[in-house]
């Protein structure tokens, strides 16, 4: 699941501008590395396939006494390709850093776009909590006499404690998000 977005990360990234592999692993390095990575050996062989995509292409620049510079640039179907994945509702595993991922290049949607993206995460980690406070009574329930419980009820607080993080963080992306929204208005 990683690789597909992988894909759209690397790709995201060349809508910055055209850049070869290192460049785009010092991306990473410098404005994502605090939710997302890539090795090397995943970002070369994404672009391989995006260049036999026809979703960007490739140049070589050619240094005197130096190695080729492979260069890659995002293609018209390469940004439309971006663009419909941006609007995808986020969901499983990945959904916090994926969330985090379209945000960093929510310009290349609109804003409305933008906010249902987060709205849609707001109501994913709200459900999710209702199913952890589920579980927690669950277990306090059937597990009342079993020694373990307090450990387990202790991974529950955990999973409460992020989840009302991330509807919090939501309710500020989304007042944040209105907000411009309303001066791109005026």
């Amino acid at each position: 699941m990683k690789e597909n977005k992988s894909k759209y990360a690397i790709m995201g990234i060349l809508s910055m501008g055209p850049m070869s592999g290192y460049d785009i692993k010092k991306k990473f390095e410098q404005s994502l590395s605090y939710f997302w990575s890539e090795s090397y050996g995943q970002i070369y062989p994404i672009l391989k396939k995006l260049a036999q995509q026809g979703l960007a292409t490739k140049t070589i620049e050619r240094h005197e006494g130096k190695p080729d510079r492979h260069i890659y640039a995002l293609t018209a179907k390469g940004q439309k390709a971006l663009q419909e994945w941006m609007i995808q509702p986020v969901g499983g595993q990945l959904a916090p850093h994926e969330i985090l991922l379209k945000l960093f290049f929510g310009q290349q949607v609109s804003l409305t776009d933008n906010i249902r993206q987060i709205e849609h995460f707001r109501e994913l980690q709200s459900q999710k909590l209702k199913e952890i406070k589920a579980t927690e009574e669950l277990l306090k329930a059937d597990y009342k006499d079993n020694p373990n419980l307090s450990y387990w009820l202790m991974t529950v607080r955990y999973g409460q404690h992020v989840n009302q993080a991330y509807l919090q963080w939501s309710k500020e992306t989304l007042a944040a998000l209105r907000g411009m929204k309303q001066e791109s208005e005026l």
